[in-house]
């Protein structure tokens, strides 16, 4: 069947980081509720092979999909609008399309040839811009170009998307988000920086459908008009996107100011009738009007940069409101806590959250927040290397283990109850150890944890390297550490708890990415709650 999909191109400029994920996820999800089948995905220009590679200081949280690709962080807004998985073809970066050309050079696909950025490069960028539409299963595709446009690393992508609006005609359309600053001093809306961003697009030979403005006050008629005029769209194509109390009020104000009804119609596809949003209403107003509080530790090393755990503050967001709550999270820097302080810091939550990250900076103090929150009964949630901390914790102060450890912190521990297993010590490439994406996990019959599931057999998604060492699981487990979650086909410990104590729950892999608004994840709507009734107590 020739594919006959649609195609959004979303370009950013004037200075990066307004919101381009949130604008093409919320498009997305007004496009999905009018009925549509929809999917976006995102080219980022730069040289890395994907984000795994890259320090959560540099790009955020790196997102894993239920096929094992390391992605970028918008991946995850993605898959929390849409209530759909992505997959390694959702994320494409400019070392992945540079490593394919030049592989097929190599090979000798080109014949000689003198390989080139146009053609050949330009060729990769538009064939994976297409790959997703063409198989059926998409009506409409929606390709976020990262960056903004002037960056000479953005150039071939820019130049790809000229190309495909010849090639597509009306089946493709441009939204360009760009700024509208305020200047304070005068009072005004200043309109030169989009026009100069949209005269660069159109240099590039792109010119932009509908223009999406960030500013701080709403544009009025007169600045949409001129904006209109000089940048070569019509009045209705200009919508404004102001500051919101949420990111997932934009869906709404998308709605109001009808943008997905203009997309439809430059797309020559129906725009009749109103996206259907209650359900996603419901939750805005619940999210917005709590009725009580509760108070989160996420103990981590990268807490300067909250987008390192993006995923894991969103799935907070979406359990606390389940329970019309708002959950207010203490950003906590494992590095400052010691056996002497970690009591006073953790002093007041209601829960605590012992977040990924490997490598021995701050390790010690997530082991102490695990300790913290154990003798005192507060819940607790460690994630991946949080429940690596809690398994250790427990070893060293329950088990009476001195010097225990994970042998990737402590290569010379005497009690590596966290390690690499047999299969895994011979191999010299790292990612070749690594377990990335989705893999079941079975859980303990009548045991709490699948009662939360509503299911004895799951799937969530992995991205680590050493693993619980069953050589310790039998006297761990007569110690009071509870193994209820086995992968079944490997026999390796997904999930421990601890019965004698009201929350407690470590789990080898990520729950949080697979947590939507439509779709709250299990552990932590239970968590959560277990929080609440610890305040209270």
């Amino acid at each position: 069947m020739a594919n006959q999909a649609k195609y959004i191109f979303v370009t950013g400029g004037v200075t990066s980081s307004l919101g381009k994920g949130i604008v093409a996820s919320s498009l997305a999800k007004l496009l999905q509720a009018r009925g549509f089948s929809v999917t976006i995905q995102k080219f980022d220009p730069y040289l890395n092979i994907d984000p795994g590679t890259l320090n959560p200081y540099e790009h955020g949280e790196c997102y894993v999909t239920n096929d094992g690709a390391e992605t970028d962080l918008d991946l995850g807004h993605y898959e929390r609008y849409l209530n759909r998985p992505t997959s390694q073809a959702n994320n494409v970066t400019t070392g992945r399309i540079y490593q394919h050309v030049i592989d097929k050079e190599r090979r000798g696909d080109y014949l000689g040839k003198t390989v080139q950025i146009i053609p050949h490069i330009t060729d990769e960028i538009k064939r994976r811009m297409l790959l997703l539409g063409e198989d059926g299963r998409y009506e409409i595709v929606i390709t976020e170009i990262g960056g903004t446009v002037g960056d000479i690393e953005a150039l071939p992508f820019i130049e790809a998307v000229r190309q495909l609006r010849w090639e597509l005609g009306s089946r493709c359309v441009s939204v360009h988000l760009t700024l509208v600053p305020f200047l304070r001093a005068t009072g005004e809306l200043k309109t030169k920086p989009t026009q100069h961003s949209v005269k660069m697009l159109q240099e590039s030979g792109v010119q932009p459908d509908i223009l999406v403005c960030r500013a701080e006050h709403s544009l009025g008629e007169d600045v949409r008009r001129k904006l209109a005029l000089f940048c070569n769209v019509t009045p209705d194509a200009v919508i404004e996107s102001l500051d919101a109390q949420t990111i997932y009020e934009v869906p709404m104000l998308l709605r109001d100011q009808a943008m997905d009804q203009v997309v439809l119609r430059k797309l020559g596809l129906s725009a009749e009738g109103n996206p259907e949003l209650n359900k996603w209403e419901s939750f805005v107003a619940n999210l917005l009007n709590p009725e009580r509080e509760v108070r989160i530790g996420l103990i981590g090393k990268y807490v300067e940069l909250k987008d390192s755990y993006k995923s894991i503050s969103e799935a907070l967001i979406h359990a606390g409101t389940e329970h019309r709550a708002k959950v207010q999270i203490e950003w906590i820097h494992s590095e400052e806590l010691t056996p002497e302080n970690a009591a006073s810091h953790l002093e007041g939550l209601h829960g605590v959250l012992v977040a990924p990250g490997f490598g021995a900076r701050g390790f010690e103090g997530k082991i102490e927040a695990v300790r913290i929150a154990r003798e005192h009964g507060i819940p607790f949630l460690g994630i991946c290397f949080g429940m690596q901390a809690s398994v250790i914790e427990y070893a060293r102060n329950v088990l009476g283990l001195q010097g225990a450890n994970s042998s990737e912190v402590d290569p010379q521990t005497p009690h590596a109850v966290i390690d690499l297993m047999a299969g895994q010590k011979d191999i010299t490439d790292k990612g070749g150890t690594m377990r990335l994406g989705a893999c079941d996990c079975a859980l303990e019959p009548g045991s709490k944890l699948a009662q939360l599931y509503g299911s004895e057999l799951i799937s969530e998604r992995h991205r680590h390297r050493y693993e619980f060492n069953n050589a310790f699981r039998a006297e761990l487990t007569a110690a009071g550490l509870q193994p209820v979650g086995i992968n079944p086909q490997n026999d390796l410990v997904e999930i421990v708890t601890i019965p004698t104590h009201p929350w407690f729950v470590g789990v080898q892999f990520h729950p949080e990415y697979r947590s939507t608004v439509e779709a709250p994840h299990p552990l932590f709507t239970s968590f959560v709650e277990a929080a609440l009734q610890h305040a209270h107590v």
